[in-house]
């Protein structure tokens, strides 16, 4: 059965927006798990814009599903991660300007680097995802780094609604690829109520890391609804 690990940065947004204690990423993480979500996700990045240390220490302590980590490949946040020890840790690329994560880490430019990181979060026993795009190229380097997962960046195929099939296609054969070499396959970025629906026929794709919609979502209906709502979507549509 495919997962869903829910995103809480955009909790802990609206939090910094006031600078205030609350809403708390933490009792919105048990929400979600009683919606039915099988990971909680936080980026904590290196600017600390919402996601703080102190909601990570609670985060392991609380939730009963796994803790992904998304975080930079820095000598800083691979000392977090070996402190807080989540169940993954999914590697993704980070520049202070952007609003959110842009584009796949490059492992062809970043292979050094990550393979340092990679090996001491394994022999920490903590699993390690990378996001990155739909390419053979970086799916072979990624095997190499003895990941043990790809999330796959489904930005374009979100986004460019005109060339989705075109997307949706290579979504398809980069997931398939990295299955054959025995990784797991998650996929995520811009994903909603909506366009994950033919994603959900790729069989290879185990789990997807949703946030901002599902967040967006429990404006409307709350957040344990929204989160049921997308876990039941997902469950029906690999039928």
């Amino acid at each position: 059965m495919k997962k869903l690990s829910v995103n809480l940065d955009h909790i802990a947004t609206l939090r910094e927006a006031r600078k205030e204690n609350f809403p708390d990423p933490v009792q919105a993480a048990i929400l979600c798990e009683i919606g039915g979500a099988d990971g909680i996700t936080v980026h904590l990045r290196q600017d600390r814009r919402h996601i703080k240390e102190r909601d990570l220490e609670l985060l392991r302590k609380v939730i009963k599903t796994e803790l992904n980590l998304e975080m930079a490949p820095t000598e800083e946040m691979l000392n977090i991660a070996l402190n807080y020890k989540p169940d993954w840790v999914t590697l993704v690329p980070e520049s202070p300007e952007e609003v959110t994560t842009q584009g796949g880490l490059d492992l062809l430019k970043t292979y050094s680097i990550v393979k340092e990181i990679v090996n001491k979060l394994r022999e920490a026993e903590i699993k390690v995802s990378i996001f990155i795009e739909p390419d053979k190229e970086q799916i072979e380097k990624a095997k190499e780094l003895n990941a043990s997962a790809i999330e796959i960046n489904t930005d374009l195929y979100t986004k460019d609604i005109k060339n989705r099939e075109k997307y949706l296609k290579e979504i398809e054969e980069a997931s398939k690829f990295a299955s054959s070499l025995s990784l797991s396959v998650h996929a995520g970025h811009g994903l909603n109520y909506h366009n994950i629906i033919p994603l959900l026929k790729i069989k290879e794709i185990e789990e997807f890391a949703i946030g901002f919609s599902i967040i967006a979502r429990a404006v409307y209906v709350g957040l344990k609804e929204a989160v049921y709502e997308m876990k039941r979507l997902i469950i029906e549509g690999e039928k």
